[in-house]
């Protein structure tokens, strides 16, 4: 068995607990609350709660956010597998992760996020998985771009006729230019998404949840106007202090 699919928990190197901490308060608001759409991953996810899509988009919808940066396959894994998917009856589960597992191959990470697709299913088997495609990163080209490349690709291949599931992949032309780079408008750190980076990757899957919720969106007319295209500043001093995912 790969480490990817071997559910474990993250090792407390800085002794604050932290990790766990989050984990516990998953676990609570998955009591507490009803949420439409439940999102779970990496800091991919975590961030998405303080863009402007997530407040006018999946606000509304009661959406939890159990993003935790740095994670990798078998950390969400464990956390599915640990509670966070008992106490909670959401019409759509949205998950994006496999960005930090740099140490596996692309056949380890795509197995990874299956496995966490499969522990998703056996706690919630009337859900919709919406399973996102990892983004590129990296300000020039470079072999971890390829890396994702591949593990999208199995993703797709397997996901494709797969009951209740959807793979959204990601749209790397959306993100680099024709030089091969990434702006820093759209990710900051050649990783994580600006607000304007979250609206161009998140487009679709607007729509998508729209299509499982029934919820009308009105944004999407937002989206299209090309008058409105620059997003409003959010009144969020958000400090991202860590580098990991």
């Amino acid at each position: 068995m790969s480490s990817a699919t071997d559910p474990k928990q993250v090792e407390d190197v800085q002794g604050d607990g932290r990790w766990i901490s989050q984990h516990k308060r998953f676990m609570l608001e998955a009591k507490e609350r009803e949420p439409e759409v439940v999102f779970i991953g990496d800091s991919l996810i975590q961030h998405m709660q303080f863009s402007e899509i997530w407040v006018k988009m999946f606000q509304p919808l009661h959406s939890l956010n159990f993003g935790i940066g740095g994670d990798q396959t078998q950390h969400v894994l464990w956390r599915v597998e640990n509670g966070e998917m008992d106490d909670v009856q959401p019409k759509v589960v949205v998950l994006l992760v496999g960005t930090n597992n740099y140490d596996h191959t692309d056949k380890e990470v795509t197995e990874g996020i299956l496995a966490i697709v499969k522990a998703i299913q056996e706690r919630q088997s009337q859900v919709q998985i919406i399973v996102l495609g990892i983004p590129p990163r990296g300000e020039k080209p470079n072999p971890l771009r390829e890396k994702i490349s591949k593990i999208n690709e199995g993703l797709s291949s397997k996901l494709s006729s797969t009951p209740n599931i959807t793979f959204l992949n990601a749209d790397f032309s959306a993100f680099i230019n024709s030089e091969g780079l990434i702006d820093s408008k759209d990710m900051y750190d050649y990783l994580h998404f600006t607000n304007e980076g979250y609206r161009k990757f998140c487009e679709p899957l607007v729509e998508e949840i729209n299509l499982k919720t029934k919820y009308k969106y009105k944004y999407c007319q937002y989206n299209r106007n090309k008058d409105n295209m620059m997003l409003k500043t959010l009144d969020l001093m958000i400090n991202f202090s860590f580098q990991l995912i």
